[in-house]
């Protein structure tokens, strides 16, 4: 059973910090690569940022320089450092992978977390 564990969601102000957390849980061999979608009350769901497991990147033209994706892959967990946060930023933030392997083989495609609540307001 593999499992993704977000955290790090909560209320900040405008121009706050969050840091929000997806790991991965169970016999996993290998992840492709991770990421964050967001999805806003009335909005489709958007990517945000994303990483494989050798470290390329690809943002989200609103999030560039204000956000910091990373991955640990020893720990198949990926990060999500937001800064100078605003208020359109509020939304459930979900953790994303994409080819994750376990023991028994490809556990899926492309395998979703529950998801996380950020909500910048003052």
């Amino acid at each position: 059973q593999v499992q993704l564990v977000e955290s790090g969601g909560g209320l900040v102000q405008p121009g706050g910090s969050l840091r929000l957390s997806c790991a991965a849980s169970g016999s996993i061999v290998r992840i492709n690569a991770m990421g964050w979608y967001r999805q806003a009350p009335g909005k489709q769901r958007e990517l945000v940022a994303a990483i494989t497991s050798g470290g390329s990147t690809n943002y989200a033209d609103s999030m560039k320089g204000r956000f910091t994706i990373s991955i640990d892959n020893a720990k198949n967990t990926v990060y999500l450092q937001m800064n100078s946060l605003k208020p359109e930023d509020t939304a459930v933030y979900y953790c994303n992978t994409r080819g994750i392997y376990y023991s028994g083989g490809l556990w899926a495609n492309d395998y979703w977390g529950q998801g996380t609540q950020v909500t910048v307001s003052s």
